[in-house]
């Protein structure tokens, strides 16, 4: 599989998971947008004014529920995949992440320095 079909599939997940944390079926109404290609209106049912107000982000990331952790940390997975790091695991200390992706920045960084350096293109001014 492609690694940008596994990260938007795990993304998508994510993304459909929190939706309906966010907007139970039960408690609110969906109405269709009159202007094409604007998201619909979501409307609270009557009596579930109260209970969706405290459906928020916020709360669901302090709540933190399995499903959650999952869907993250297949996110967190294809990403890696996608950096060809064979040895990830959800346990990989933040700051090996963040050293790697360091790494990672500066190859490419001074790949593209030395691409217009030799080509004498100088994109920040002329010398």
């Amino acid at each position: 599989m492609r690694h940008w079909i596994a990260i938007a599939e795990a993304a998508a997940e994510l993304n459909h998971r929190r939706e309906n944390w966010l907007n139970p079926d039960g408690w609110v109404e969906r109405v269709p947008e009159v202007v094409p290609g604007y998201p619909e209106w979501i409307i609270p049912k009557p009596g579930h004014e109260k209970e969706l107000k405290a459906q928020t982000l916020t709360n669901l990331y302090n709540q933190r529920p399995p499903w959650l952790d999952r869907a993250h940390k297949a996110i967190d997975a294809a990403v890696a995949a996608a950096y060809g790091w064979e040895d990830y695991t959800p346990e990989m200390p933040d700051e090996e992440i963040l050293a790697r992706l360091l790494a990672l920045n500066l190859e490419r960084v001074c790949k593209v320095a030395t691409t217009f350096i030799n080509g004498h293109q100088f994109p920040f001014g002329s010398r």
